[in-house]
C-alpha cells in the first residue's frame, strides 16, 4: 500500500525524460476507468484530478449499479444490456463494494403489476449470465411485511426484483489504488490549466498545477484524454475557444433520512413520479437515501447546492407512498450531483430524455473526449476510450484487461469478518492491525457511528485523503448521511489527520472552519461550529 503515497507520486513527473503514453484529465469514475485500463495495458499512464478523487458527480450518485430500468422502458435496449453485463462485472470484480440489492415496486393497479412485473422479467432475461436473483410478483401481505412503512390504501400487490448497490466514492479511491497497482500514476489537487501543443497544433501534453505546494509542471503525452465529466466543455475551449458544448448538465438532489422511514432490507422503486422521473428510496450505510431529481442547470459546480423545489418534491413524492411521511425536520442530509449528459443533437423537451450512452469525440488537434455514460458503465467508456486512443495516437495495440481485473480490496463478502470495516475488503485486516498495535485507535469517532480514529489515519496513510472533507465526505461518507455528525466529527478528524500530515494547530482550525461552511450546505437549518462533544470512548 506505501505505493499510493502522494508525495512519492509527485516525483514520478518531476523526471525530465518522462514522456507519457496517456495523459488523463479528471478523477472521477470515467477518467479513474480510463487510467486503469491504460495502465492494465502496460501504457505510461497518469491521471491529473483538480480536487479529490469522485469529488464531483462520482460521489453523488443514488449509489446504484443498475441495468436502468427507466431506459429499458424508453426503448434504449442497447445501453441496458451494456449496463446489466457491466453491473455483473463489477460485482465479480469489486465483490467488498458491490452487492445484490432487492428492490419492490407497490402496485396499486392490478394493471401496474402485470406491466412492471413483465417488463421485469425480460430486464432479468437481458442479464443473460450476469443474472441475478429472479423476479417475482408479491401479494398485498407480502408487500406490507417487506416494506413496513409502505401506503396500505389501495395496494394491489407489487413487484419484488433485483440490482446493485456499491458505495461510490470508495469504488473510485479503489480504483485509483489499482490503476497504481498496474503500475500508473493518479494524483489529487493538480490542476490542468493549459494544453501543450506542437509546431502541427496537435495536443502533445498538459500544463499542470500542484494545489497544495504552487509548483507548476509541463508534461508531454502521445495521448491525452479529457474526461472531466460536467467541465468537459472547459477542457474542450482549452483546446477550441469556438468549441461548442459537449454536455448539458443535469442536477440530481439526494434527500437522507434514518432507517426507520425503510425498516428492513429492501429498496423501494417508484417507477413514474409526477415529472416522469423514478424515485427511489434505498437503505444505505444504516439511513436511508431518497431520491432523485432531474434539472437541467447551465453553469456546472464542484458544490452544486439543492434547490428548496427539489427537495419538497422529494419528500411529498415519498410522503405520497408511506405512511410515515418524510418532513424537513427529518432530513439528516441533503447533497446535489451533477450529470454530465451528453448533448443531443437536437434540444430534448427534458434531460431525462437524453440518452445516457456515452460519446467520444475526437477533436482536430488530438485531444479525446469522453463523456455521457453513468458510473454502471464506467469500465466499458474506458474500454472504449483507450481503444480510441491506440488508434489516435499510434500506441501499441493491446487488449483490454480490466473485465477479469480485480478491484484493489476485492475479497468475498460471504467469507467476511470484518463487520463495519468489510467495506474495506481486504485492507479491514490491516486497519485492525492498527488497532492491535495502538488501541487508542480503536476509539470511535461519534457515538452513533461505527467509524474508529484508525480509519482517519487509514485515509491519510494509504486513501490520498488530504484534507478533513475528504476524509468526512469521501472516505467515511459521515457528511452525505448525517451533516450534523460529520460537523461534530471534523475536530478530532482534523487533529488525526495534523498528527500524520506533520501540520499545525492553525491548519487543524482552518480545516476545521472550510468543512463546518461547506457541512452546512448539506444541512436544511445551518449550525455553527462544534466541538467534538460526541466522541465516544466505548
Amino acid at each position: 500500500m506505501s505505493n499510493f503515497n502522494r508525495s512519492q507520486l509527485v516525483k514520478e513527473l518531476e523526471r525530465e525524460e518522462n514522456v507519457w503514453d496517456v495523459i488523463v484529465i479528471g478523477g472521477g469514475a470515467t477518467g479513474l476507468g480510463v487510467a486503469v485500463d491504460a495502465a492494465s495495458r502496460g501504457f505510461k499512464t497518469v491521471l491529473l484530478e483538480q480536487s479529490d478523487f469522485a469529488k464531483g458527480t462520482s460521489s453523488r450518485s443514488t449509489k446504484l449499479v443498475h441495468g436502468g430500468v427507466r431506459y429499458l422502458a424508453q426503448g434504449d435496449v442497447s445501453l441496458v444490456y451494456e449496463a446489466l453485463h457491466e453491473r455483473g462485472l463489477l460485482i465479480k470484480n469489486a465483490p467488498h463494494l458491490v452487492s445484490e440489492q432487492p428492490f419492490i415496486i407497490p402496485n396499486y393497479s392490478w394493471w401496474n403489476k402485470m406491466f412492471y412485473g413483465l417488463g421485469l422479467k425480460v430486464y432479468d432475461w437481458m442479464a443473460g449470465r450476469y443474472r441475478l436473483q429472479k423476479t417475482s410478483l408479491l401479494d398485498k401481505e407480502t408487500v406490507a411485511r417487506l416494506l413496513p412503512n409502505v401506503r396500505k390504501k389501495g395496494l394491489k400487490g407489487g413487484v419484488e426484483y433485483f440490482d446493485g448497490q456499491f458505495d461510490d466514492a470508495r469504488l473510485a479511491v479503489n480504483i485509483a489504488q489499482t490503476c497504481v497497482e498496474q503500475g500508473g500514476v493518479v494524483l489529487n489537487y493538480m490542476k490542468v490549466d493549459g494544453l501543450v501543443k506542437n509546431h502541427q497544433g496537435e495536443v502533445a501534453g498538459v500544463l499542470a498545477l500542484d494545489v497544495e505546494t504552487g509548483r507548476k509542471y509541463k508534461l508531454h503525452a502521445k495521448a491525452v484524454v479529457n474526461a472531466t465529466g460536467v467541465f468537459v466543455n472547459n477542457v474542450l475551449q482549452m483546446d477550441a475557444p469556438s468549441q461548442q458544448p459537449l454536455v448539458r448538465p443535469s442536477q440530481g438532489v439526494h434527500v437522507v433520512v434514518n432507517r426507520s422511514f425503510l425498516d428492513g432490507e429492501n429498496a423501494l422503486m417508484l417507477p413514474k413520479t409526477p415529472d416522469g422521473r423514478v424515485l427511489f428510496a434505498v437503505p444505505w450505510h444504516g439511513h436511508v437515501l431518497l431520491g432523485t431529481t432531474d434539472t437541467p442547470l447551465e453553469n456546472p459546480s464542484l458544490e452544486p447546492t439543492a434547490l428548496e423545489a427539489e427537495i419538497d418534491f422529494i419528500l411529498q413524492t415519498a410522503g405520497q407512498y408511506l405512511e410515515r411521511k418524510p418532513t424537513r425536520k427529518d432530513v439528516l442530509s441533503v447533497f446535489a450531483g451533477l450529470r454530465p449528459l451528453a448533448a443531443p443533437l437536437k434540444n430534448a423537451s427534458s434531460t431525462k430524455e437524453i440518452s445516457r450512452s456515452h460519446k467520444l469525440l475526437v477533436a482536430k488537434s488530438g485531444l479525446i473526449t469522453i463523456t455521457g455514460g453513468k458510473w454502471t458503465t464506467y469500465r466499458k467508456m474506458a474500454e472504449d476510450t483507450i481503444d480510441k486512443a491506440i488508434a489516435v495516437a499510434g500506441l501499441p495495440r493491446r487488449s483490454c484487461v480490466t473485465a477479469n481485473l480485480q478491484i484493489h480490496g476485492a475479497i468475498n463478502k460471504k467469507n467476511n469478518i470484518f463487520g463495519s470495516l468489510s467495506i474495506y475488503g481486504a485492507d479491514a485486516e490491516e486497519i485492525n492491525l492498527l488497532i492491535a498495535d495502538n488501541p487508542e485507535l480503536g476509539v470511535k469517532l461519534h457515538k452513533e457511528y461505527p467509524y474508529m480514529y484508525a480509519e482517519v489515519v487509514w485515509a491519510v496513510r494509504h486513501e490520498m485523503a488530504r484534507t478533513v472533507e475528504d476524509v468526512l465526505a469521501r472516505r467515511l461518507r459521515v457528511l452525505f448521511l448525517n451533516a450534523k455528525a460529520a460537523i461534530e466529527m471534523a475536530p478530532q478528524v482534523a487533529a488525526l489527520m495534523a498528527a500524520e500530515l506533520g501540520t499545525d494547530e492553525e491548519w487543524q482550525q482552518k480545516q476545521v472552519d472550510v468543512f463546518t461552511a461547506l457541512a452546512n450546505n448539506y444541512l436544511l437549518e445551518p449550525l455553527k461550529k462544534m466541538a467534538p462533544a460526541a466522541v465516544s470512548q466505548d
